[in-house]
């Protein structure tokens, strides 16, 4: 798989409404997973979205998910994902923009099974890296 790069936006408990809505407009096939999917099966998050993708048939790609926390803010809730399997390119990416940034999530392997970081660079911009199977 080619790596990706697509928009990451994070909504305040209306992901999978969302994510319809832009599946009616741009049509295609949409994922979604739970948090419960993912072992929060007891709480407020179980029946939200902790990861939607749209794929349309036109190449466009956008991923969603339902924020975990309370300080969901519209305006600033658009991240940028980099993902796919190549792993020295996604991890060279990383390398570049982790550089000075603030890291939220380290690179390394997540309970999907993916290696997953996250972190916000010198610019303001919250990038997103998944690399898929690599089980760190």
């Amino acid at each position: 798989m080619a790596s990706r790069l697509n928009p990451y936006i994070t909504f305040a408990g209306d992901a999978r409404q969302a994510l319809e809505f832009y599946k009616e407009v741009f049509g295609g096939t949409l994922n979604l997973n739970t948090y419960a999917e993912f072992g929060q099966k007891d709480g407020p998050l179980a029946d939200k979205i902790m990861h939607g993708m749209l794929e349309a048939p036109n190449g466009f790609t956008l991923m969603c998910a339902d924020t975990p926390t309370d300080d969901h803010k519209p305006g600033n809730n658009i991240s940028v994902s980099l993902s796919g399997d190549d792993d020295a390119e996604l991890r060279g990416y990383w390398e570049k923009l982790s550089d000075g940034a603030h890291v939220t999530v380290p690179l390394e392997k997540q309970m999907w099974g993916d290696v997953f970081g996250m972190c916000t660079d010198r610019f303001g911009i919250t990038w997103m890296v998944n690399i898929a199977g690599q089980g760190g």
